[in-house]
């Protein structure tokens, strides 16, 4: 079974891309569904005992959660001790699942792939692109962020043009869906092909 990675930074069109490779039978781990998740679930009374105050009913609020850790590195560390024991376990089921299924491939969808190593446990990775303006558009778009933390956010991932260079295959969604599922395509033919490269 190959393993592509699949990331692109904010407003990239990485969510409906992974939603393409879904509808086209390839089986997608979301790591950010993932956390939401066990949010909701496992990791909120470890979460609430180690950072009191961040849950409501029993799930953890992520803007509390955010307000406590953000900026404090040593909070960060803690907070990723207890969610990626919990994150791992899904994953494997995940793989487990596809393995079970005769998957020949499977797409770890992960926001910050390069940010975080990831590249090494994957295949091959998918970089999902558009065009500055477009991108920003977009996020602006959702309303739910403006000029200024869309920045912030921007300063904390690699540069798109980077992560371009380093990619196996990267998927424009600047001109609507039918392009990028033709890409889709035409990477799941290709990527069978190819040497098993994770680590």
């Amino acid at each position: 079974m190959l393993i592509l990675g699949l990331t692109g930074s904010i407003g990239m069109g990485k969510s409906t891309t992974a939603k393409l490779f879904a509808e086209a039978g390839v089986p997608v781990y979301d790591a950010d569904a993932a956390v939401h998740q066990i949010y909701e679930g496992e990791a909120a009374p470890a979460i609430e005992a180690a950072f009191p105050g961040t849950t409501v009913d029993g799930k953890v609020d992520r803007a509390r959660l955010s307000a406590q850790v953000v900026h404090n590195p040593a909070a960060m560390k803690r907070l990723e001790q207890i969610v990626h024991p919990m994150l791992g376990a899904s994953r494997k089921k995940f793989f487990e699942d596809a393995e079970a299924a005769s998957a020949p491939v499977v797409v770890l969808d992960i926001p910050l792939l390069y940010e975080t190593g990831g590249e090494t446990r994957v295949d091959a990775v998918v970089v999902v692109t558009t065009s500055p303006e477009a991108q920003r558009e977009r996020v602006l778009a959702r309303g739910t962020m403006d000029e200024a933390k869309l920045d912030s956010i921007l300063a904390r991932q690699l540069p798109d043009a980077e992560k371009r260079k380093r990619a196996d295959f990267i998927v424009d969604t600047s001109h609507g869906l039918d392009p990028v599922r033709a890409r889709i395509k035409d990477i799941l033919a290709e990527v069978v092909k190819m040497p098993r490269r994770r680590t």
